[in-house]
Parts: C-alpha cells; structure tokens; sequence
C-alpha cells in the first residue's frame, strides 16, 4: 500500500472509505515534515494548501491587527485539518487566522485549486469538512466561555491540562512567555498566575518545566 494511501487510512478512514476520493487524494498530495514553530498559514494571506494532519500538533491563532497580541483558537490533532482554511478557501478570501506548528509534525498538503475540485465531486469530502467544522465550533464556544466567565487563573489550567494531553505527558517542558504568547497575555500575569496554581497544589514548577499534579 502507498505510503500517502495507508495515512488517509490510518488518521482520515470517512475519505479513505471511498476508492476514488482516496485515489484522487493520493494523487494530488505530498506528505511534508514541519518543525515545531512553522508558520503553515499566515493571516492576511491567500490559501494555498490545505493540511491534514498526521502527528505532531499545530494551534490557530486569531491575530490582533493594532498590537499584534494573539490568541489561541484551537488545536489542529492527527486526523484533522485546519477547518478556517478551508471555510476560506471556500469564499476565495484571504486567511483570518495563523497556524503554527507546535510539535514537530507530518502533514499531507494538498493544493488549495485540487482540493476545492475534490470539494465540488465527492460529498464526502464536504461531509468530513462539516464535522471537522462542528468539532472546531464547539472548540471555540469553549474558549469564548472561558475568556467571557471564567477567571485568569482557572483558563491558564485549563490551558495546561489541554497541552498536557494533547503532548500525553503530565509535564510541559515550556516557557512563561510561550504561555503569555498562546493565551493573549504578559509574562509578568503569567508568572503570578503559576505561583498561584503552585501553592493552589495544582502544579509543580521547575526552571523550563511544569508538572500537572491534579
């Protein structure tokens, strides 16, 4: 089995079901290596491939235009794409939001003009879109909730416990400004923040590391 073939299977079986979407998919794609901290879509700018993920991780920011604060959206896992592209891609408009490889990644690209043909033959290809579309929606519900009714402290755990399982280890080997940076935030909030979830015994803090204790 091609190697492009037997991904689809593994992380995207609902378009590897059907014989001609996965050899149409397998034929326009190419499986590329990405290192943690890739930009792999640039807001402001026109969609150009569509990524669907094979391992590693990537987040989607929303960029501040004045300031150039961001917050983190949404994670893209093994088995999904970035749902805004493509919902762009879509309407032929430039890209609302920024995709930054988190984890060193594989990823099947597939050509943006390709994969709007995909789109208008199989239903099934736009079936996978609309799911992925209500899983990110739900995702983003969550993260409005937090910023809108929960308290600084209580969306930064949550935060941790989000890297915590998508990285399957209970200690993040981080910064406090990569984490001022993924959350909209200083580093000096953070800071405080983290020495109150310590003496909270919710974390353990080291020099570069945290421990999710609960």
């Amino acid at each position: 089995m091609d190697i492009k073939e037997q991904a689809l299977s593994t992380y995207f079986p609902e378009l590897a079901k059907m014989p001609k979407l996965r050899q149409e998919l397998v034929e326009i794609s190419s499986i590329v290596d990405f290192e943690a901290g890739t930009v792999i879509l640039r807001q402001g700018e026109y969609i150009k491939v569509i990524p669907l993920l094979l391992s590693g991780f990537a987040k989607v920011f929303k960029e501040e235009a004045v300031h150039g604060n961001e917050v983190l959206l949404y994670y893209i896992k093994p088995g999904e794409s970035c749902v805004m592209s493509m919902t762009t891609l879509i309407r032929n408009g430039k890209s609302q939001v920024k995709a930054v490889i988190e984890e060193d990644a594989k990823v099947l690209i597939l050509p943006a003009i390709e994969a709007m043909a995909i789109a208008k033959t199989y239903p099934q290809w736009n079936e996978f879109v609309y799911d992925l579309f209500q899983t990110k929606f739900e995702e983003l519900l969550q993260v409005i909730e937090t910023l809108t009714f929960s308290n600084k402290d209580v969306r930064l755990l949550e935060y941790l416990k989000k890297e915590s399982v998508l990285k399957e280890s209970k200690v993040l080997n981080t910064t406090h400004q990569h984490i001022a940076n993924d959350l909209g935030s200083s580093r000096e909030v953070i800071s405080r923040l983290l020495k109150k979830l310590e003496h909270e015994g919710q974390i353990g803090l080291k020099q570069g590391e945290i421990q999710i204790l609960n």
